[in-house]
This record gives structure tokens, sequence and C-alpha cells, in this order.
């Protein structure tokens, strides 16, 4: 049976009342649309839903999981243009780029409910290499300010890397001064994933005003709840790339026992200051490889952040072998459903998901923003 996240107690959900009209919304920079998949979990209606992406592979899950959605291709080739009407009632076209979706109709400004979004992330990254405005991707934030203030939706979400407080600073700027919400995936979900999140709700002055977002209970998941319990081979690491990896990592001592075979002496190897009994204890680890230049560090009870990386940057340690984790325990780590991201090449698949969104974080946040 295929696994699938943990469910709201039934107690939580008799708290929930969402009773509202089917909402409009415009997603930029859309990826594999897992926000159209937290507002169906939100238990929030959709009429339309309007995505910008311009990933094809991304494209391809978003249109075999909704074929609803309506793409209108490249944000920056996206506009408001004014059509006629008193000045109260201005209508609106949305206008999306060549070849994209066909729009059906003409949208006044009022008529987005819900604009979200979580543009590239290289610029802010605490871990990136200090790229400045002037980066192209980084560039496609202000083209989320630019559709903000042409929309001028009713709701705004904007989600981000964790990031140093004088960037964050700046984007608060561009965004009425309001400071971001940070909220990890670990709470409820099997991998630590600190991002931050910017809610604002429109006033009837048309001004925005923050929405105070709550954390998510801890569902208390593990890393052991998500991993599959048969798994190809084809996942786990070769001879060669375990020959490899140890070279490269320059153990203190001589590596025995198969190479695919996780020995005492390889576990130590590849943990920076890992006890020996830890896998044996738990029966499984993460072995975090994001930065070759250091020893990693390991995991027992969440993985850490997956990234967009091809092959993966998480090794599984078992008490016999060592292998990358599979397309569907990335999925779980996001709480998508299995195979969700079914449909391309596991490379692409990684890409999207490193580059995704935890599902039931987006999830619990739209419920408390639509709560009122």
């Amino acid at each position: 049976m295929p696994w699938e996240p943990k469910a709201l107690p039934l107690e939580i959900l008799e708290k929930i009342e969402i009773r509202m009209q089917p909402i409009t919304v415009l997603s930029l920079f859309d990826g594999m649309s897992c926000w159209r998949l937290a507002l169906e979990r939100a238990w929030i209606p959709v009429a339309s839903y309007y995505a910008s992406e311009i990933d094809r592979y991304a494209i391809t899950i978003s249109k075999k999981n909704y074929p609803s959605i309506i793409h209108i291709g490249d944000v920056s080739k996206c506009e408001y243009r004014y059509m006629s009407g008193s000045k109260k009632n201005q209508w609106y076209y949305l206008l999306g780029e060549p070849n994209s979706d066909p729009l059906q109709t003409n949208m006044r400004r009022t008529d987005i409910d819900l604009l979200i979004g979580g543009s590239p992330c290289q610029w802010f990254s605490s871990a990136g290499k200090g790229l400045n405005f002037e980066d192209t991707r980084s560039k496609l934030f202000f083209e989320f300010v630019r559709i903000l203030n042409e929309a001028k939706p009713r709701y705004f979400l904007l989600e981000n890397v964790k990031m140093k407080k004088e960037r964050q600073n700046i984007i608060s700027e561009h965004l009425f001064c309001i400071q971001p919400v940070e909220i990890d995936s670990a709470l409820v979900s099997a991998q630590r994933r600190k991002r931050l999140y910017r809610v604002w709700k429109r006033n009837e002055d048309w001004t925005y005003s923050q929405v105070v977002i709550s954390q998510p209970e801890d569902k208390g998941i593990l890393l052991k709840d998500i991993l599959e319990q048969e798994v190809d081979t084809k996942f786990y690491l070769s001879d060669k790339a375990i020959e490899l990896m140890i070279k490269y990592l320059k153990p203190d001592y001589e590596i025995t026992g198969k190479s695919n075979t996780l020995t005492t002496e390889l576990a130590h190897t590849i943990g920076k200051n890992m006890s020996p009994k830890l896998v044996a204890e738990t029966g499984v680890a993460l072995y975090n490889r994001a930065h070759w230049r250091f020893r990693g560090s390991i995991h027992a009870d969440k993985s850490p952040t997956i990234r967009c990386q091809v092959n993966g940057n998480v090794l599984c340690l078992t008490r016999d072998f060592l292998r990358r984790l599979t397309p569907i325990e990335c999925e779980r780590l996001q709480t998508l459903p299995d195979d969700y991201t079914a449909g391309v090449s596991n490379s692409q698949r990684y890409k999207m998901l490193g580059n995704g969104w935890t599902v039931d974080v987006i999830a619990h946040i739209f419920r408390e923003m639509f709560k009122d």
C-alpha cells in the first residue's frame, strides 16, 4: 500500500472550519505544483489555478497530477494589461507568454485571491555563493514584486530559504517591511528543512498587513518511518564509487570487507565524530555528503535538507548497505504521495524534489491564512 503522510487527528480537523467560495490562485515559480496539492490538503476549494513555470519536466509532472492547471509560461513575460473600465472598477487581462495555455476570461485586478511563490534562492541562501541582485536568477524576486503590485491579490505568500539577516531585511524592505516566520519541516516530516515564510492579507484600504502563522504541531515522523522496505539494487553504491569516496575522505586506517557492506570502519570513516554503535542501535542513518571537503555528518532520526543535485546529496546507511535515497523516499521527505514525480527520469525527480516545498508545511500555512 502506498505510503501517505499522516492525516490530521479528527479533533483538529473538526476545529478547521473553512467555509469559503472557491478561490483563484496565481502561482509564480510553480515547479511541480506542490502548492496546488497543499491547497487540497488544507481543504481550500480552487476555482482556477494559474501557474508560471519554465522547466518542462516540472510542467510535465504538474499536468500529470493536475490537468486543469492553466500554465502561463515565463513570469518575466507575463503581465496584467489594462483593458477598460472606470477608475474604481478597472479590468485587466492576465497575459501569459506566447505558446502558453490560452486564458479563458479577462480578470479584474481584484480577481486574484491568492498569489504564491518561492523565487530562486541562489543569492539569498546562507549556503550560497554570495551572489547579488544582478544575478539573473535572483532578479526573479523582483518579478514577484512586480506581479504583486499589478495583481493586488487578497492574500500572498512568499517562501525563501534561510538567509543572512541583512539579506532578509532587503527582502522585507520590498515587501511592506513584514518579517518572516521560520518553520522547520522536521515538525511535519522526517526532513530538517528550515524555510522563511511571509504571509500578507490585503486590507480594505488596499494596504497589506501580516498574517500571524503559528508553528505546526510536531507529528513525530522519523527517518525510519519513510524508508522503503525493498529497494532496487541500482540505488546501491558501486564498488568504484565507494573506493573513490574512501580515497577522498582519507581514512586513518584500512577499510576491510565488501565495498557495498557498511562495516564499522566505514561507518566511522564517513561519519564525523560518529559512534560506531549508532547504526547498530538505530538500524538506519543518513550521511550528508553535501560538502566533500568535509567528512560529512550523520543523522539518525531526521534527514538533512535534500538538495537538487542530480544524484542526491544524502546516502542511506543501514546495518548492511550504503545506498542513495530513492525518489519515493525523497517524495516522502517532502510529504508528497508516492510516485507524485513519476513520469520523468530519476535525475529530474531528484532535482525537482530538492527544489520543491514540504507540502504539509504549506498546507498548515494555508489553513492559518484562511481560517477567519
